[in-house]
């Protein structure tokens, strides 16, 4: 295995920033992957003279630690850190070496502050791009606090393993041996689960808003950027940056951007929305709006912001199915990222309910690996793309039923099987199988609006064509709403729309 060219270039400028020497142990066995390993570390090593390799038995092999000349403890990687994780390793031998994480202070603090001993694992595939997020937090924890150590391990390189402790979908993290929890989790999110939640200072003190801005996603971010360059006061709040499109893998439709990745856009519209003068307010989920004399947004936390304009772009989630089992196998076989959790399924049987784009990509990707797809969709035909549905007909093991409704999902400790129906006759059909991908849309998240909102009979606000819900001073956009495409670009416009149409509001107000 041999690093690009171009690689090798980047990686040898990253590592004239290593601030101290750094050792590499390796547990290495004669199989395939630890001879990989071996030369991946062999080749990195020989770009810095301050990094030297040793051997060491480690828990698993294959497997390295990377540990500060001197020191025992580090961080371990169980398995070859490529695709995806590459950046999760080359964070790794910085911080390691004595190079801060970019983290807050008072998140460090709290990190610092953590006493006991945690032992951290987490399961990954090489093709998540949600796994990284979860490895690069927990790997900044264990290199900050002393009590804590991390352990990232492959899925794919570690099967049996995987197997054993029912890792169906990723990422999965363990906790001293303990499902701890899985999905995306952010660093707020570990240290509100272990009881060290930092809170956001001064809520119900801070000043009212111009606008103030209902969730960070394309939308909200372009709602944010064009408020604060009105020169008004704004304001954001969100559990995370991103939204959806953390979820998103290979962006190809981002006019003036050939190709991009989804945690890529989520990270760069953080950084753009910070390049201008507004109040970020991360961490925080919105349980309620009141229209009085401002309008308030009351969060979970239990604190209130105010605002003279609030725009609403709290975007979407995966839809769910609704049949027994779903909720009870829920990542114990029943997923819904094939990117993140298809390698974990290489060899088996698996089934894909929804006959859409992501329903039709979601089985080819999945036919690479898996023994065989089945593909379920309610409808007549497919909805699918001409053009995908051409690839996935010459794909020899995969099955398509269509005009069928899935009727449960099956399983003991985690799904061993399937059964649907005919939609023209009500004859039943069960397959045995280990996996079941749900890819059937998204649900607008306006669930805690309750009535205080106009919306449709699946939830999305509706609006007019200047982003004006039915409560004046209250403007919505992006994927929350009743627009009837559902794509990044037009969340972008959307939420600059939302934005304009504010500030005129304000404008008018004062008049």
């Amino acid at each position: 295995m041999a690093l690009e060219l171009e690689i090798k270039n980047q990686l040898a400028e990253y590592l004239n920033l290593l601030e101290s020497d750094i050792e590499i142990k390796v547990s290495a066995g004669s199989d395939s992957i630890s001879e990989d390993l071996v030369r991946f570390i062999e080749e990195v090593s020989s770009l810095s003279d301050k990094i030297t390799v040793e051997k060491e038995l480690l828990p698993r092999t294959p497997s390295f630690q990377i540990c500060k000349k001197g020191e025992g403890k580090g961080v371990t990687f169980a398995g070859i850190p490529l695709g995806h994780e590459f950046n999760s390793f080359v964070l790794a031998l910085l911080q390691v070496s004595g190079r801060p994480p970019r983290i807050e202070e008072k998140v460090q603090e709290k990190i610092k502050a953590l006493k006991g001993d945690y032992q951290f694992e987490t399961y990954i595939s090489l093709s998540c791009h949600n796994c990284p997020e979860v490895v690069q937090a927990l790997n900044a924890i264990s290199v900050l606090n002393p009590g804590v150590t991390h352990t990232m391990i492959d899925g794919a390189a570690f099967q049996k393993e995987a197997e054993d402790r029912n890792v169906l979908a990723v990422p999965a993290v363990y906790l001293n041996g303990e499902f701890f929890g899985g999905g995306r989790m952010d660093l707020e999110e570990f240290l509100q689960k272990l009881d060290a939640p930092v809170e956001a200072e001064g809520i119900n003190e801070k000043e009212p808003f111009d606008v103030l801005v209902v969730g960070g996603g394309p939308a909200g971010a372009s709602a944010a950027i064009y408020s604060a360059r009105k020169g008004i006061r704004t304001g954001i709040v969100a559990e995370r940056f991103g939204g959806q499109v953390l979820e998103t893998l290979g962006i190809e439709n981002l006019i003036g951007t050939k190709y991009t990745e989804g945690p890529k856009l989520a990270q760069s519209l953080e950084e753009h929305v910070n390049a201008y003068d507004v109040d970020i307010i991360k961490g925080q989920r919105a349980k309620g709006l009141k229209k009085k004399d401002l309008i308030e947004v009351e969060l979970e936390s239990g604190g209130t912001l105010k605002s003279r304009t609030v725009i609403l772009s709290t975007g979407a989630r995966w839809r769910k199915v609704n049949v027994p089992g779903e909720e009870e196998f829920k990542n114990k076989g029943v997923a819904y990222c094939p990117h993140c959790d298809g390698p974990l399924f290489k060899g088996k049987r698996v089934a894909v309910i929804g006959g859409g784009n992501s329903g039709i990509e979601a089985a080819i990707d999945l036919a690479g690996v898996a023994e065989h797809v089945t593909v379920l969709e309610f409808m007549p035909e497919l909805k699918a793309d001409a053009i995908l549905q051409t690839h996935l007909s010459s794909l020899p093991n995969v099955t398509v039923y269509k005009n069928v409704q899935t009727k449960e999902i099956t399983g003991t400790n985690k799904v061993n099987g399937i059964t649907f129906s005919n939609r023209e006759n009500g004859e039943e059909k069960h397959l045995e199988l280990e996996g079941v991908f749900v890819q059937i849309g998204l649900v607008p998240n306006t669930d805690w609006l309750g009535d205080t909102l106009t919306r449709n009979r699946i939830g999305e606000i509706t609006i007019d064509n200047h982003n004006n819900t039915s409560a004046a001073g209250v403007f919505a956009a992006g994927d929350c709403t009743d627009s009837p495409y559902k794509q990044i670009i037009i969340s972008m416009g959307s939420g600059a729309n939302a934005a304009l149409s504010a500030f005129d509001y304000l404008i008018r107000s004062e008049a």
